[in-house]
């Protein structure tokens, strides 16, 4: 069925270009807008690393990855489902496979095919692009607003889909910019702060130098009364990787409430403290208690070295701990984290519209027929799929209940005339 209506999709990242996708299906005349030169340039960033579309664990499981947030997109994911997802790609002719970890990607392991057969269907669908077009937001007849190359242009929509992201990589496109204008209309939304990030740890001249970049494999990681098995990275500022991005949201309030808070880290989390205990008191003859470490317990450098600045900050000496204590402190690594890493380099953010100024149907009740999907919401998940996962299933609700919208509305003009 044709609406003769005009849909403007503002951002053509996941959510946009599926919101955009949804609307085509049901007869919108759909034009998707972008800042950037080029569509979906952090969904490409994302493909570099395998393209982790969404996970394959059971559905209870999954929705609680998105904390307090759970209970608002659960409609949204039960409507487009992890196995949705992967059909979807399966009609793109990417199909996809489940990894040992359960994480869900597409068999060519990479985001470019993927979104060319994409693009190729939104055109046959009748999608249109505007690229370089920067929104400012509305006029005074409720008609967008753009910067572009050519100068200030207006275009006027019948309903308008707005999927700008956050604001981490900002030099993909998603920067925030749209926060003063939707505030400015009166929309609340909840700072945007970094998620799956980095943390700064303070580290010592000496550790800093010799270990920047190495990665601390096989470790535990605890905080908070939950424990987080992986890798982390040390970085020249303190830690990064898949382990800490886990842990990131309760580290961040932990910090922001305290200014700082106390990770540890296990370093042979496959050991139980008894064996450990056993192992470190086999007399060391002559070797270093270094050389002990690396052939006993198989540590690497960079986490003996961990072990020494975190000892060293605590006023210890490893070696001349008895081996009960050097057993606990080998398993629970005392690391004082400081700060958040910025939002530059976070993979995703915190915060945005709050749930609060959107109907079910992802409407914001202040500007009716403005809609919004994606990470641009006040929802936050861990890496592993969840992300994406939800971006693409709030732009499916998002799409189909602008459909519905201007179906009414379209009724309404029907009835007025």
């Amino acid at each position: 069925m044709t609406l003769s209506k005009q849909v403007a999709v503002i951002g053509a990242g996941p959510a946009g270009l599926m919101a955009a996708e949804v609307l085509a299906e049901g007869g919108a005349v759909v034009t998707v807008y972008d800042a950037m030169p080029s569509v979906a340039r952090k969904f490409l960033m994302a493909g570099r690393g395998g393209l982790n579309l969404t996970h394959s664990e059971e559905l209870p499981a999954f929705l609680a990855r998105y904390r307090e947030a759970a209970a608002w997109l659960e409609p949204a994911i039960r409507a487009f489902p992890p196995q949705r997802l992967r059909d979807w790609c399966e009609a793109l002719g990417e199909p996809t496979f489940v990894g040992s970890s359960g994480r869900v990607f597409p068999v060519a392991m990479k985001a470019s095919p993927l979104l060319r057969a994409w693009l190729r269907r939104l055109v046959t669908q009748g999608v249109r692009f505007e690229l370089r077009h920067r929104w400012t937001g509305w006029d005074g007849e409720r008609k967008l607003t753009f910067e572009t190359p050519a100068g200030p242009r207006i275009v006027a929509a019948d309903a308008t889909m707005l999927a700008l992201g956050g604001a981490s990589w900002p030099r993909l496109g998603s920067d925030g910019g749209w926060v003063p204008i939707l505030a400015a209309k009166g929309v609340a939304i909840a700072p945007l702060r970094p998620a799956n990030c980095g943390f700064t740890a303070g580290w010592s001249d000496v550790f800093r130098d010799r270990f920047e970049g190495q990665p601390l494999k096989s470790i535990a990681l605890s905080f908070s009364g939950r424990s987080v098995r992986g890798e982390a990275i040390v970085t020249r500022e303190g830690l990064e990787g898949g382990a800490v991005y886990a842990l990131s949201a309760e580290l961040r309030e932990a910090i922001a409430a305290a200014g700082r808070a106390i990770l540890h880290v296990a370093l042979r989390p496959d050991l139980a403290t008894p064996d450990l205990i056993r192992r470190l008191s086999v007399p060391r003859a002559k070797q270093s208690l270094s050389n002990v470490l690396r052939k006993t317990l198989l540590l690497s450098p960079v986490a003996i070295g961990l072990l020494h600045e975190a000892a060293k900050a605590q006023g210890l000496s490893p070696s001349a701990l008895p081996p009960d204590r050097l057993a606990a402190l080998i398993n629970a690594v005392p690391v004082t984290l400081t700060g958040t890493a910025g939002l530059v380099r976070a993979i995703s953010s915190a915060g945005g519209i709050a749930r609060g100024e959107l109907n079910a149907d992802f409407m914001l009740t202040r500007l009716p027929g403005a809609f919004a999907a994606g990470e641009m919401l006040d929802w936050e998940a861990p890496t592993g799929g969840y992300l994406l996962q939800a971006s693409f299933a709030t732009g499916v609700a998002a799409g189909r209940g602008a459909l519905s919208w201007l179906r009414e509305k379209k009724g309404d003009d029907r009835a007025a005339s």
